[in-house]
C-alpha cells in the first residue's frame, strides 16, 4: 500500500493532469456541469456493477472514474470562482466532524442505531424542516423507498419486531390479491406498489439491501437464460420454436452452474 505521502502526490498528479486536459484538450475543453452529469450517473453505475461482482481490480479502475468526475466539477466550480476542490474537501469534513460528536464531542452512544438516530437529529438543527429532505427525487424507487425508511426509522417511526413488518406485507399482498380480482387497474397499481414497500421494509429489518438483492437475482437470471440459448444453439434448436418444458429442462441444468 502507498504511504499517505504518496498518496497525496498521486491525487496531486491528477490535479495537475486536469488542469492540462481543460486548457488543452477540445472535448474536455466544452464540458460543463450539466454535460458531465449523465456521465457521472452511467461511472456511478458500473462502479456499482463491479462492487456487486466483488471485482476489486474492477472497483480500483471506476472508483478512479468517479473521482475524475469529482475532480472535474471541482475544476469548473474554480472557473467559475466559485468553489474549489479543497472547499470541497473542507465542506464534507466540516461536516463529519459535527455529525460524528460521540468522536469529536462528548455525546456517548451505544451502538450503530444510536449513531444514525443522532445523525438524523443534528440534521433537522441544521436547518432542514424535514428528515426526508435528503432524499434525492432522481433516486431508483427501490433505492428511494429504502432510504425513505431508514431516515424515517432514524427519528423512530418504525415497527419494533420483524414479525410485525412480516404481516404488514401479508396485509398488503392480501389487498393486492383482492384488487387483481376486482381488475381495478389503478387500484391494482397501487396495492402492487404497497407490497414493494413493506417488502424494501421488511428486506431492512432482516438485513437485506433490496437493490443489491434484486440486481443479483437480475444477474443470475441473465446467466442462466444465456446458458439456456448457448445450450439450445449447441444442438442447432431456436427458443421460439421450443416448448417451454423443452426449454426448462435447460434451465434446471443452469442451476447447476449459476445459483
Amino acid at each position: 500500500m502507498n504511504s499517505r505521502e504518496q498518496q497525496l502526490k498521486a491525487f496531486n498528479r491528477l490535479l495537475d493532469i486536469m488542469d492540462d486536459l481543460r486548457e488543452k484538450c477540445p472535448w474536455d475543453k466544452k464540458q460543463t456541469l450539466e454535460s458531465l452529469r449523465h456521465l457521472t450517473i452511467e461511472e456511478t453505475y458500473e462502479l456499482a456493477d463491479a462492487i456487486l461482482d466483488n471485482d476489486l481490480e474492477e472497483i480500483k479502475k471506476e472508483l478512479g472514474d468517479v473521482l475524475l468526475h469529482i475532480v472535474f466539477y471541482a475544476k469548473i466550480g474554480s472557473e467559475k470562482k466559485a468553489f474549489d476542490i479543497a472547499d470541497v474537501a473542507n465542506t464534507i469534513s466540516d461536516k463529519l466532524i459535527d455529525r460524528h460528536p460521540h468522536i469529536y464531542g462528548d455525546v456517548e452512544v451505544k451502538n450503530e442505531e444510536e449513531v444514525k438516530q443522532n445523525w438524523e437529529k443534528l440534521k433537522l438543527k441544521e436547518g432542514k424542516k424535514s428528515v426526508l429532505e435528503g432524499v434525492p427525487k432522481s433516486l431508483p424507487a427501490v433505492v428511494k423507498a429504502n432510504r425513505i425508511q431508514d431516515k424515517v426509522a432514524g427519528v423512530g417511526f418504525d415497527w419494533e419486531e420483524p414479525q410485525q413488518v412480516w404481516e404488514k406485507v401479508q396485509e398488503e399482498l392480501s389487498e393486492l390479491n383482492q384488487e387483481v380480482k376486482n381488475k381495478d387497474k389503478e387500484s391494482i397499481e397501487s396495492e402492487f406498489g404497497d407490497v414493494l414497500f413493506s417488502m424494501i421494509n421488511y428486506a431492512r429489518f432482516i438485513g437485506v439491501n433490496p437493490e443489491n438483492a434484486l440486481e443479483k437475482t437480475n444477474k443470475k437470471f441473465i446467466q442462466r437464460f444465456q446458458y439456456l440459448e448457448e445450450a439450445a444453439k449447441k444442438e442447432n434448436k431456436q427458443l421460439s420454436n421450443m416448448s417451454l418444458s423443452e426449454m426448462d429442462v435447460y434451465w434446471e441444468k443452469s442451476k447447476d452452474f449459476f445459483k
